[in-house]
C-alpha cells in the first residue's frame, strides 16, 4: 500500500454509515476485464468505507484521498493488510485529478465522529477545545480569525447561508459585541455558551444544541466545503467508466440539494435514486450519527 502521509493517532475510531447500503450498490457495478474495477474513495477518514469494499470485493483496488493527516494515518493502519490494492493520498477532493478512470466515485460528506470528538480540532460545542475547525490544520483560517475579520452583516450572512439558522442576525450582533469588549472566545464552549443566549429561554434545551447551526456554518466556511463540493460534483462524472457509480453520503440539506441537483441534472449522469436512502432505525440506535445521512447515486452514461 502506498503512503503518502504518517501522522500518529490510534484513537481514530468511526462507524461507517449506511455500510450496508453502500456495498449494495457496488455489487451492481458491472464487471469487464478490459477494465480495472477501481474505487474512488474521495473522503477516506478512518477507511471503514474502504475496508468494507476491499473485503467484499476482491477485484476492487481503491485509491482513497483525505484532507485530514490524522485520518491518513489511521486509513493507512486499517487498509494495510490490502497491501498494493489501496493507495492513500493526503489531498482535499476539489484539488484531485485520478490518472485513471474508476467503475465508483464516492464521498462520505459528514464530519467524522474523531473530529467532533477531539477537543483539540474545535468542532464540538460539547467539549472544550480552541476555535479552529479546520479539517486540514497545516493551512486555511481557523473559526476564531473568520469571525474577528468578518464583519456583523456578513457573519450573520454566512450564518444563515451555511447554517440556516432563523436567528443569525442576533447571534452575529452577540459574536462581534463579545468581541470588541473581550477580545476573543476563550475556546467552543465560551462561544457555544454565547450562541445560546441569544434563543429565547424555552428553546434552548431541545433536542438539537443552540449552537449546532453556527457551529456548522462556521465549519463549512473555514473549510470551503460547498466550493469544494461543487467542483467535485461538476468532476466526478469524468472519473468514472460508462455504467459505474457516482455515490455521495450528505449531511445537512445544503449539500443534499447541490447532489440531487447536480445528479437530476447532469448530461453524463443518469439518477439511480430518485430519493434520498436514509439509515434504517437499527443504525441509528447504535450510531445516533447517522440519522440524519442521505445517500444519492447516479450512475455514468
Amino acid at each position: 500500500m502506498k503512503e503518502e502521509s504518517k501522522v500518529s493517532n490510534s484513537n481514530f475510531k468511526h462507524l461507517s454509515v449506511l455500510a450496508n447500503e453502500l456495498i449494495d450498490f457496488v455489487k451492481e457495478i458491472p464487471c469487464n476485464a478490459s477494465k480495472k474495477n477501481l474505487m474512488i474513495d474521495a473522503t477516506l477518514g478512518g477507511g471503514g468505507h474502504s475496508a468494507l469494499v476491499l473485503e467484499n470485493f476482491p477485484d476492487i483496488n481503491v485509491i482513497g484521498i483525505d484532507q485530514d493527516k490524522i485520518a491518513i494515518n489511521a486509513a493507512s493502519q486499517q487498509l494495510k493488510k490490502f497491501g498494493e490494492r489501496a493507495e492513500i493520498q493526503h489531498t482535499n477532493f476539489s484539488q484531485f485529478a485520478p490518472s485513471e478512470k474508476a467503475s465508483l466515485v464516492f464521498a462520505d460528506l459528514g464530519v467524522s465522529s474523531p473530529q467532533i470528538d477531539q477537543a483539540s480540532r474545535g468542532f464540538s460545542f460539547q467539549v472544550d477545545g480552541p476555535l479552529d475547525m479546520r479539517m486540514n490544520q497545516s493551512e486555511g483560517i481557523k473559526a476564531s480569525e473568520l469571525i474577528a475579520q468578518l464583519d456583523e452583516r456578513d457573519l450573520a450572512n454566512l450564518i444563515y447561508q451555511y447554517g440556516e439558522e432563523k436567528f443569525s442576525r442576533r447571534i452575529a450582533r452577540r459574536i462581534k459585541n463579545d468581541l470588541a469588549t473581550n477580545g476573543s472566545y476563550s475556546g467552543t464552549l465560551d462561544l457555544a455558551y454565547a450562541i445560546a443566549g441569544c434563543y429565547p429561554p424555552k428553546t434552548r434545551f431541545g433536542r438539537i444544541h443552540p449552537a449546532t447551526r453556527t457551529f456548522q456554518a462556521l465549519r463549512i466556511a473555514v473549510n470551503k466545503e460547498l466550493d469544494a463540493l461543487e467542483i467535485l460534483l461538476n468532476n466526478g462524472p469524468d472519473w468514472i467508466h460508462q455504467n459505474g457509480l457516482f455515490i455521495i453520503i450528505s449531511f445537512h440539506s445544503l449539500e443534499d440539494r447541490m447532489v440531487k441537483r447536480a445528479f437530476l441534472n447532469s448530461e453524463k449522469l443518469v439518477r439511480v435514486t430518485k430519493k434520498p436512502i436514509t439509515a434504517k432505525i437499527h443504525e441509528i440506535s447504535t450510531n445516533p450519527r447517522s440519522r440524519s445521512a442521505k445517500l444519492r447515486v447516479a450512475k455514468r452514461k
